[in-house]
């Protein structure tokens, strides 16, 4: 690096470049809190220190191959030669709305863990049928292995990955498949060690507080720059690393008072470079808060994410499918207090047609009312992301158990089926489409012993309160937990995985090629549920959706002429008066005139 080198330190008296061996430059004032040091030489490796203190790693590190304690390192993101420039972005320049997201962990997609190493398994993903792979955070955390969601330099690239270098050769060989690259970022805290944010600046506040202590510093004094911080960390995703999406994690704890609120800002920023580059550019929103103002235009006084995730509709199928009914679960279970709709079912056809089951209703689980209404009039499906796995819904319970731990495979295939040819953008959880064995455990690989035992602890207790069993839950610090969540990708030949994999496809085929399956008006859906009998149908346009989910044989009544199945789980259905005969845990795709 022989560019300027610059940092934002507005509480130091005195900033000085460290370099590798030892050899320090003083840097000089520029205004506002920045510090500029212009080199002679090529600069590798380097930190900062503030009023004669021990060097510290760049707020802006592309890379910190020495750890997240240690020197950062320069990194030309010009260097590579992009073979991509034709690309407009996923669907041709659709985007994300609409597509397949197929969200994937790079420490565990394969052996190695490595970007170079997945790449081996991308034309997989092509053949699936997805349009865009969600990455999980590469931020550098402390440590070798991990979710990701304890990084603290979020302008670098994780080197047990690769490093920046290797991202950019999984973007571009992703584009050349045709898929688009979607980027987990996490703006609403940092990891517990590594942190060193706060010594430069006021990069954090006590005014408002997250489940992580003190807010990110977005609405007080010296916000601006911690903001544009912020704004400039997406903006280099999408301009030097090629991205096509950020999802951006839990975003009801970016607590912003001001106006614009940084999720707008943000908004308008990323619309803006997508006119000057040319091609798509997608922001995707985890919120806890069910309310349709994080998808609305910001000319509309919304925050205008193109999409959010939407865990009602998981939340709602999980319960259908599996039973379970313990915490957030509960209602989603129907016929209590909380929502008196019926059964299960019943829940499911209301977020099924609706988005959200809490819209302004009563939850017990926060004890409040919560959410609001989507207007399905003016609101796309496409705008809210379904699935059936998450990482956070898989690696969350005690053992990082896949659904298909406790349910048939007709049971997932009715699931897929109904998720995947909803009128919602579908997003599938890695392995999940063919049924893997392998589990995604909560792991961690922290340096510091009390980090360690804490995180250790903490798990076992959690899970304990609930009832488990504490030796069952994995250590998150035992290399082993990793190891157990990698997949296997010699199941992929296997005859017991390559049904549900060809279902998926096929699912997936009809997605992208029936235009009523591939549309997303809300009002152009019906539903209808019977919980006593167990039957489910989906309406979409001119398709019908009918899933048994009892164990026995029964007529699910289909209305039309010429009835057509075009997919089916399990054994052929047979149409009977009034309707089409399924098996127990069967599914049927079928055309109606």
């Amino acid at each position: 690096m022989t560019a300027d080198v610059r940092v934002w330190a507005p509480r130091a008296s005195t900033v000085e470049v460290a370099l590798a061996g030892g050899e320090r430059h003083p840097m000089t004032q520029e205004g506002d809190g920045w510090w500029v040091w212009r080199p002679t030489v090529a600069v590798l490796d380097y930190g900062f220190c503030l009023d004669g203190g021990d060097p510290l790693p760049d707020p802006r590190s592309a890379w910190q191959p020495h750890g997240v304690h240690g020197l950062s390192r320069a990194f030309d993101v010009s260097s590579f030669a992009w073979t991509d420039a034709d690309w407009s972005g996923p669907r041709a320049g659709v985007g994300v709305l609409g597509g397949v997201v197929y969200e994937l962990h790079i420490g565990t997609f394969t052996p190695e863990g490595t970007f170079d190493a997945a790449l081996d398994h991308i034309d997989h993903l092509a053949g699936l049928g997805v349009d865009v792979v969600e990455v999980m955070p590469v931020s550098a955390w402390n440590g070798d292995q991990g979710w990701g969601y304890d990084g603290v330099a979020p302008y670098a690239v994780q080197d047990a990955y690769g490093g920046p270098a290797a991202f950019q050769r999984f973007v571009d060989a992703c584009h050349s498949r045709g898929l688009g690259v979607c980027l987990d970022a996490v703006y609403n805290h940092l990891g517990p060690t590594g942190n060193y944010l706060a010594q430069f600046g006021p990069y954090f506040t006590d005014t408002h507080s997250t489940p992580w202590g003190d807010a990110v510093n977005l609405d007080g004094e010296g916000s601006a720059e911690v903001r544009r911080w912020i704004v400039d960390n997406a903006l280099r995703w999408f301009r030097d690393f090629h991205v096509d999406a950020l999802r951006l994690d839990a975003v009801h704890e970016l607590r912003d008072d001001s106006k614009p609120h940084i999720l707008a800002q943000l908004s308008d920023e990323v619309a803006s470079l997508a006119v000057d580059l040319g091609r798509s550019l997608d922001l995707i929103a985890e919120s806890d808060l069910n309310d349709p103002i994080m998808v609305t235009p910001t000319a509309d006084g919304g925050f205008g994410m193109t999409a959010q995730w939407d865990d009602d509709l998981h939340h709602a199928l999980h319960v259908v499918l599996t039973g379970e009914t313990q915490g957030y679960y509960s209602d989603f279970a129907g016929d209590n207090d909380s929502w008196p709709v019926g059964g299960p079912l019943s829940v499911l056809g209301k977020a099924m047609s609706d988005a959200f089951l809490h819209d302004g209703r009563y939850s017990s689980f926060r004890d409040e009312a919560w959410g609001a209404p989507v207007d399905k009039a003016v609101t796309s499906g496409h705008r809210f992301l379904a699935y059936l796995q998450t990482h956070d819904q898989v690696g969350n319970r005690a053992t990082g158990d896949r659904i298909s731990e406790s349910i048939t495979p007709g049971q997932q295939a009715i699931g897929a089926a109904l998720y995947l040819l909803s009128p919602y953008t579908a997003m599938i959880f890695m392995g999940e489409e063919w049924r893997a064995s392998t589990p995604f455990q909560f792991f961690t690989s922290f340096d510091e012993k009390w980090l360690a035992d804490a995180v250790r602890e903490g798990r076992r207790g959690e899970f304990a309160s609930h009832g488990w069993d504490e030796n069952e839950v994995p250590d998150p610090q035992q290399p082993e937990t990793r190891d157990a969540s990698v997949l296997a990708w010699d199941e992929v030949r296997q005859p017991d995985h390559t049904a549900m994999l060809d279902f998926y496809r096929q699912l997936i085929t009809l997605r992208r090629s029936e235009p009523d399956l591939a549309s997303g008006d809300l009002t152009d859906s019906e539903v209808q549920a019977d919980d006593d009998a167990r039957w489910f149908a989906l309406t979409r346009g001119s398709f019908v959706i009918v899933a048994n989910l009892a164990e026995q044989s029964q007529v699910v009544p289909v209305k039309g002429d010429d009835i057509e199945v075009v997919a089916s789980w399990g054994a052929p259905p047979v149409m009977e008066e009034g309707g089409i005969r399924l098996d127990g845990h069967d599914v049927a795709v079928l055309r109606t005139s």
